[in-house]
């Protein structure tokens, strides 16, 4: 293959394992109902948090993260791609999350897989964004809410830090499509109704 065509394949590659769902494969491992099927239906680590436990929840977060992180770190590190396109392919493995080619494009909602692709892509600024999302979360108790405020402040960190336009704007587009796809959340926080973090009881 010619190597100017690697970046390509290798963006293609980062979708196609974004696309596996770990809350999906986790929930079935542990005999734990499909995610897709009880609570808000979501195949993340917040609904399997309350319906699957703490442990079910843990591996479904770590996959989610490493599913952006590890297909990055080898753009970088490995194939020595230019900034540009390890900004695609973090965008890759995220849209394979919340569009999975294996399960009719019905996927998540991407906070966990983009937290991995912005560590990937600089790890000081993709830290900084992890540090908020911790902290909110600690204080206000709701994840849906915590990942907003972190995605928000997202782009301008990464300015901030890398002084790249390509990746600000690539970092801001997987915020718009996050804000999408919290859209229900959004609403529910404005009406007080959002689910904190925690197990259902």
């Amino acid at each position: 293959m010619p190597a100017e065509f690697l970046p390509y394949l290798w963006v293609l590659i980062a979708y196609l394992l974004g696309s596996i769902s770990t809350a999906i494969v986790t929930c079935k491992l542990m005999g734990l109902p499909d995610p897709r099927t009880v609570g808000s239906k979501n195949p993340g680590a917040t609904n399997v948090l309350r319906h699957g436990g703490k442990k079910a929840a843990f591996f479904t977060l770590l996959g989610d993260v490493l599913k952006g992180l590890i297909p990055v770190l080898v753009a970088r590190f490995v194939l020595g791609m230019s900034a540009e396109w390890v900004m695609l392919t973090g965008l890759a493995a995220f849209l394979g999350h919340i569009y999975p080619l294996y399960y009719h494009f019905r996927g998540g909602k991407g906070v966990a897989t983009a937290i991995g692709a912005y560590v990937g892509i600089h790890w000081l600024a993709g830290m900084a964004v992890v540090i908020i999302w911790l902290f909110v979360a600690k204080i206000l108790k709701i994840s849906s809410l915590a990942a907003l405020i972190a995605n928000l402040l997202a782009p301008l960190i990464f300015y901030l830090v890398t002084g790249n336009t390509a990746i600000a704007l690539g970092i801001s587009l997987i915020v718009l499509i996050i804000f999408w796809r919290h859209r229900s959340n959004i609403r529910n926080i404005l009406e007080g109704t959002e689910n904190k973090i925690g197990p259902k009881r």
